[in-house]
């Protein structure tokens, strides 16, 4: 048996997490097993979505994040990591100052991604595996500056979207009625109703949802269960969420307006369910990671 450990870090537009993952090869078995998962709520995104650029006092904490992730992965004896950046890098105009700062003194590569290879990255998790191939699926992963839907058929990607739609660009009153237009109207396009689709969520905020929900592993959210929490939470002041139901400061507000996307993606579609298999773009850059390393190793023998 052999335990191999690669690092993922995600830099969002609300936190920056590092992903370490045991990778345990035995025979022709292959299992992929999370060790621990480090977030940094920085919200580039607070800057990047109002003045364009990541302010001096936002580049330190992700400067001060990137090198304690370094130090992390060094102790931890990581065979392979990457680094990849989403919307807020994305809508910064000083992001390459930002990458040539965090590769000067973390010594840290980070890959500026657009939206399709988001996709991309997140379906390298398997998850044309875990469909049933007699109805479509609708992959929603909410950020804080953007939304990516990819629709499945058949278990293959028939369409894949990127919306700047995100809980961080909603809360700072960035998005109206045509935003949300488009979403609803490329949906409609991609999608029928009487197909009885299900969706597929992935994001910080869906997944609390779940926690919060206390279903049992496997089963999926029902769109009366996930409308009942919106109310529920919408209920709450954000200084009320945090004190009285425990939720983190920076989770506390996005929750509502990543809800109400889910709700909204749910109508337009017809989808009655959102299946969460807490996966993201941090484990999709894991498992290409791995497929990589052992292309490497094939092609030096």
């Amino acid at each position: 048996m052999k335990i191999l450990k690669f690092a993922a870090i995600d830099i969002g537009s609300n936190a920056a997490r590092l992903l370490l993952t045991n990778v345990v090869e035995d025979g022709e078995t292959v299992v992929f097993s999370k060790s621990s998962l480090v977030r940094v709520p920085i919200r580039l995104g607070e800057d990047a979505f109002s003045i364009g650029y990541i302010s001096e006092h936002r580049a330190q904490k992700l400067l001060k994040t990137m090198i304690a992730f370094k130090n992390l992965m060094e102790a931890q004896d990581v065979v392979a990591y990457r680094a990849c950046a989403t919307s807020a890098m994305r809508s910064s105009s000083n992001a390459p100052e930002l990458v040539s700062m965090v590769k000067q003194h973390a010594n840290i590569n980070i890959e500026i991604i657009d939206g399709s290879r988001e996709a991309e990255i997140i379906y390298a998790n398997g998850i044309a595996e875990m469909l049933d191939h007699d109805r479509p699926y609708i992959y929603v992963d909410v950020g804080g500056g953007s939304t990516e839907i990819t629709v499945f058929e058949k278990g293959e990607i028939k369409a894949s979207n990127s919306f700047n739609i995100g809980t961080i660009r909603i809360l700072k009153g960035m998005i109206g009625k045509p935003d949300f237009d488009q979403v609803r109207d490329w949906l409609k396009s991609v999608v029928k109703k009487k197909d009885q689709p299900k969706i597929i969520g992935s994001g910080g905020n869906i997944n609390k949802l779940y926690k919060l929900a206390r279903k049992p592993i496997g089963e999926p959210l029902y769109q009366k269960e996930v409308k009942n929490l919106y109310d529920f939470l919408d209920s709450y002041s954000v200084d009320d969420r945090i004190k009285l139901l425990g939720l983190n400061p920076d989770r506390a507000d996005v929750i509502i307006p990543a809800t109400k996307i889910f709700l909204k993606v749910m109508k337009w579609t017809g989808a009655k369910e959102v299946i969460v298999p807490t996966i993201g773009i941090s484990d999709g850059i894991i498992r290409t990671l791995y497929a990589d390393y052992k292309q490497s190793l094939a092609l030096q023998q």
